[in-house]
């Protein structure tokens, strides 16, 4: 009997220590990606900018960290996920087609590599449900985008629902944040001032104030765009 239980004991032990080391390679895989991707994040912005050469240098960066994520073994999560050799060979390719667009003189196109990966990646997530915090900045970035349509537009409840989506997906961001990166001074004045304007729409819209919409919206795109080049 006491064979048996420490023989189970043993198993449970076993089982927990798979499931920890489960976890934890998605994790440093996740950190592998990020510390990539905020080089992407800053390639793009100098692109959209027209900065070529500062662009190049992040572009490099960004090759070079992504070798990193190349090199490291595939993650159980995406175990038998025929999307993960797609996305990591689409996104190799599309880092030779950045270059090779950027040193063509094509910087629209490179831009546009660049932006693919992020997708790339949001598919694979997905497709393994293991969400990550710019898979929640991709999504809110779109709700704001369906948001910018009432800028100009006669005022009607609509907006209001719409508004509550892109904050309701704000506050899953928030809460997908880890500790450090929620306690983060930048992410509080990104998150807390989007909620701020969002609180103020219902104003807007029961006053037909189209002004204060307008200087609204400008506001919620702005921190929409701080929060994807910083997190997205």
């Amino acid at each position: 009997m006491r064979f048996v239980l420490m023989r189970g004991a043993g198993l449970l032990l076993a089982l927990c220590i798979a499931a920890g080391a489960r976890a934890d390679d998605l994790a440093d895989f996740n950190s592998a990606v990020e510390a990539a991707m905020a080089h992407n994040r800053v390639a793009i912005g100098y692109l959209r900018t027209g900065n070529t050469d500062l662009a190049a240098i992040e572009l490099d960066r960004l090759r070079a960290a992504w070798a990193q994520v190349g090199r490291r073994p595939r993650p159980a999560a995406f175990k038998d996920n025929p999307l993960y050799v797609t996305a990591m060979t689409d996104i190799a390719t599309r880092l030779a087609t950045a270059d090779m667009m950027l040193n063509s003189g094509r910087p629209d196109i490179a831009r546009q590599a660049l932006q693919a990966i992020r997708d790339d990646l949001y598919e694979l997530r997905k497709s393994a449900h293991v969400p990550a915090l710019a898979d929640c900045v991709r999504d809110a970035n779109a709700a704001m985008d369906e948001l910018m349509r009432y800028d100009g537009r006669p005022l009607d409840s609509g907006i209001v629902e719409s508004a509550r989506r892109y904050g309701a997906l704000l506050a899953r961001c928030d809460r997908m944040a880890d500790g450090k990166t929620r306690d983060a001074p930048e992410f509080r004045r990104l998150i807390d001032g989007a909620a701020a304007s969002l609180a103020r729409i219902p104003e807007a819209v029961a006053a037909k104030d189209e002004d204060l919409l307008h200087r609204l919206l400008i506001e919620l795109r702005s921190y929409d765009n701080l929060l994807a080049f910083r997190f997205g």
